[in-house]
């Protein structure tokens, strides 16, 4: 059958004169906006029990959705099930918005809409995911190479609250692989830096910064109020420090490491799922030798390896705020950036680790600078 076509203005005034307007788009579609007196009902549900919705087959009914091709589909669905007086509006809610025909944005501000609109297309995702993704706060350990494209990854895609810690000031050795910085800000402290950055890239998401060294003293300050920490240093006693606290505290642990051409990912979530998941110890029970474990200035590292390992921290990060997919926890991601190869390692809770075994109270902080020494 065919299916008449109304151009976006015919149908304003069919809505008018009382014809049904019904969006057949998915909700996440329509919470980017939708023609204004419209009545949303996804295709599926419509085509499934078109009776409960539309119980009148005689009355007019007009058909949009994004672009034209789904209002036809449903239409003639509606068609072969018996109604009689349907149309489609050709070019869809694109062309309606084209035509600057009222527009219905319920519960979001046209920024929130057109910023994060590749999100909310994402049934995964869409408006709910989004504002929780708005509302979630997360600690981000160092605005340096890993630090950095994971920062600005979290602040684009909307992430409400990013507190960046770091002592340190930008340096001229820092730009090869430290994007968030510039050489305008050398000198500058890592964190004033970053937060200038990413207001600039996102003014909706709050940055926090804290030009302060990590300790046992305030971790649990620094911690405080957020959802997901993230290591994004190259210290081995605040890793230890981090992981030990985050397992006492309950939160989970996106953990990044570089070295030369080579990366690790990792997430460490015994704090919430004690005698499940592996924590940092559980990894590594005793720190390297200094002489093993040189960091980035004693070693180098290749400038964009730290933006891989970065970005796939921001990976993590966010389906722990979202919720969705299978996290790393358990599992020990391998970069080689020389092969161009990942390789993956399982990882088991310990059950004799000192601080994430089951049952087992949290022993205490410790000298981590010292145990790192290995004095």
């Amino acid at each position: 059958m065919e299916i008449r076509e109304l151009s976006p203005a015919q149908a304003l005034a069919r809505l008018h004169a009382g014809a049904l307007l019904v969006d057949v788009r998915a909700g996440h579609e329509r919470a980017l906006g939708m023609a204004a007196g419209a009545r949303g009902i996804a295709r599926e549900e419509l085509e499934a029990a078109p009776g409960q919705y539309l119980p009148d087959p005689d009355a007019e009914i007009v058909l949009i959705c994004q672009g034209g091709r789904r209002s036809q589909l449903a239409a003639q669905a509606l068609a072969a099930r018996g109604y009689r007086n349907l149309c489609s509006v050709a070019g869809g809610t694109a062309a309606w918005e084209t035509a600057d025909l009222p527009m219905l944005r319920p519960g979001i501000d046209a920024d929130f809409g057109e910023r994060y609109s590749r999100h909310l297309r994402l049934p995964e995702v869409g408006l709910q995911g989004q504002q929780r993704l708005e509302a979630t706060r997360m600690l981000l350990l160092g605005a340096g190479g890993l630090g950095s494209p994971a920062a600005f990854y979290l602040a684009a895609a909307g992430v409400g609250t990013l507190r960046i810690v770091d002592d340190d000031v930008v340096d001229r050795s820092n730009l090869q692989r430290q994007i968030l910085h510039t050489e305008a800000r050398i000198g500058v402290a890592k964190v004033e830096s970053a937060a200038a950055a990413l207001s600039a890239l996102n003014p909706r998401t709050r940055v926090e910064p804290l030009a302060e060294r990590v300790s046992s003293d305030n971790v649990e300050r620094v911690l405080d109020g957020v959802d997901v920490v993230l290591d994004g240093g190259d210290n081995f006693a605040v890793r230890y420090l981090l992981n030990d606290a985050c397992v006492k505290l309950g939160k989970p642990l996106v953990h990044g490491a570089v070295h030369r051409f080579e990366g690790q990912v990792s997430v460490f979530d015994a704090g919430r799922q004690r005698g499940r998941a592996p924590c940092y110890r559980c990894l590594f029970p005793d720190p390297p030798p200094p002489e093993a474990a040189p960091n980035c200035s004693e070693a180098g590292v290749l400038g964009v390896l730290p933006g891989v390992i970065g970005m796939l921290q921001a990976t993590e990060a966010l389906k722990l705020a979202l919720g969705l997919g299978e996290s790393l926890a358990g599992r020990l991601l391998h970069f080689d950036a020389l092969a161009m190869r990942f390789r993956e390692t399982r990882l088991a809770p310990d059950p004799d680790c000192p601080v994430c075994a089951a049952g087992r109270p949290f022993p205490g902080y410790i000298d981590y600078a010292r145990f790192c020494s290995g004095q």
